[in-house]
């Protein structure tokens, strides 16, 4: 009789139960890894690595591969876990100390409270019609907050905004390619990604580095969030747990807060190895490459428009000049169109970081804290959704502004996280996970990779601000 490997001293046991058939025709099963991409393509892709672009050219573009390779490795670790399981990968670290969720709920609460992640798009619209960005955010905040409340199935809704924005950001990019990236650009990323490639500090601080390189396809609490996207798509052990739906319009299952675990047998090591292939193709094919080639031709946007140019701000007003830049080098129509996808793809992003952010913190609630309360899921996603939307709309109401600083220790303080779990994933699919499909080899190598980069990052970076304050 087969025993669960997965711990069971703070949470009840999980089931034992065959993992399902992988399905032949795999399409619908496409997303987890775009919605990824997609809620990753805000800030980061949008103003920290084309500004870095404007500043020193193309040769810290080498920053940004790395990066998305290594959250590529962390992800599939993430995925790992649920694939196995049916639980998200912080209801697995909560298994071996009950608030190691909540740790990692409140850091992302902490980093995204704070609404600069819709202010960015209200900033852009406001370039396009004029108005008061305050108020545009707050009708963002509440358009966000009901969408993502009243969607019978959430992730599906998520997932139709996100392809929406991809193809929106797809039709920039062509656009961009055939009329305002020029051939020096193309050159500059071969050059930047070989003999070109540097650290350039200074003139720019490690700081704003170390952000990019954080927010390079995702970073933080977004990747812990592969779990619950994939659990709601149905992937693995995921196929057993029913979708986030609304309280309002949807329909509730009652369902266990704790997930499953296959016995290691022929048949079910087949399908595992089947759901494994297929889960690491989707996050390379959307995830990784999305993001990197999304990366890599903002910033050569930038580089062929705004390079050079003197007095560019350190914030959102850089994407101003530069969409005047497009207007005077290819046509206003064009800068029109930068304003119009990025307000709409920045937009995309901030809803995407609500219910990331929820999610995590609704999935730790119930599964951990309220596992005995006659409370669903569904109903405390809705609380949390509603509680986010009215913060920020306090935030906005009070008169307080995000300048890119805060935006660049919000990805710090990411970089801290990632370092984190990436020693707790090494602990969770080594420890919780069957002997054949427990993390090993090269995959654990890129963990301690991955624990080794973010943790010098860290440190390097505190030391950096310790000193510009004490010192």
């Amino acid at each position: 009789m087969f025993t669960p490997t997965v711990p069971q001293h703070v949470l009840p046991p999980v089931t034992v139960r065959d993992l399902p058939d992988a399905p032949v025709s795999k399409w619908r099963l496409i997303g987890p890894g775009l919605v990824g991409a997609g809620v990753g393509l805000a800030s980061g892709e949008f103003i920290l690595w084309p500004y870095i672009a404007s500043q020193v050219g193309l040769v810290f573009i080498w920053g940004a591969l790395i990066g998305i390779v290594t959250q590529w490795f962390l992800n599939m670790e993430i995925e790992r876990y649920t694939l196995a399981t049916g639980e998200t990968a912080l209801t697995g670290f909560s298994r071996f100390w009950k608030h190691w969720g909540a740790v990692f709920v409140v850091m992302t609460l902490l980093s995204n409270l704070w609404p600069g992640w819709v202010t960015t798009s209200a900033t852009m619209v406001t370039y396009l019609t004029g108005g008061n960005v305050r108020f545009i955010a707050i009708g963002m905040l509440l358009v966000i907050a009901l969408g993502l409340t009243l969607a019978p199935v959430i992730y599906t809704m998520l997932e139709r905004v996100i392809f929406v924005k991809i193809a929106l950001v797809v039709t920039l990019i062509v656009v961009a390619v055939l009329f305002a990236i020029n051939a020096d650009a193309w050159v500059a990323l071969g050059r930047g990604l070989t003999v070109d490639a540097s650290l350039p500090v200074p003139p720019l601080e490690f700081a704003l580095l170390m952000g990019a390189i954080a927010y390079a396809g995702a970073g933080g609490g977004q990747n812990l969030c592969q779990s619950n996207w994939i659990r709601d798509k149905g992937l693995g052990m995921g196929h057993y747990v029913p979708r986030l739906v609304s309280p309002v319009t949807g329909h509730e299952e009652a369902a266990s807060s704790t997930g499953f675990q296959f016995a290691p047998t022929k048949e079910n090591l087949a399908r595992w190895r089947a759901w494994w292939r297929f889960a690491n193709v989707e996050q390379a094919s959307t995830f990784a490459v999305v993001s990197f080639v999304t990366i890599a031709l903002m910033s050569m946007l930038a580089y062929s428009t705004v390079f050079g140019k003197e007095g560019l701000a350190n914030s959102i007003g850089f994407l101003k000049v530069e969409g005047e830049a497009l207007q005077a080098t290819v046509g206003a129509w064009f800068g029109v169109l930068f304003w119009v996808i990025g307000a709409l793809s920045l937009f995309a992003s901030a809803m995407g970081i609500v219910d990331y952010t929820s999610r995590l913190a609704s999935d730790v609630l119930k599964t951990v804290y309220l596992r005995d309360r006659p409370i669903s899921v569904n109903r405390v996603y809705f609380i949390v959704v509603w509680a986010m939307a009215l913060v920020g709309i306090a935030v906005l109401l009070a008169g307080f502004d995000q300048p890119l600083i805060l935006l660049v220790l919000s990805a710090c303080f990411a970089a801290a996280m990632m370092f984190v779990y990436s020693i707790l994933l090494i602990v969770l699919n080594r420890r919780a996970l069957p002997g054949p499909i427990k993390v090993r080899s090269y995959r654990l190598a890129a963990l301690v990779w991955s624990v080794a980069f973010f943790g010098s990052l860290t440190v390097l970076t505190l030391l950096q601000q310790a000193q510009k304050l004490f010192g």
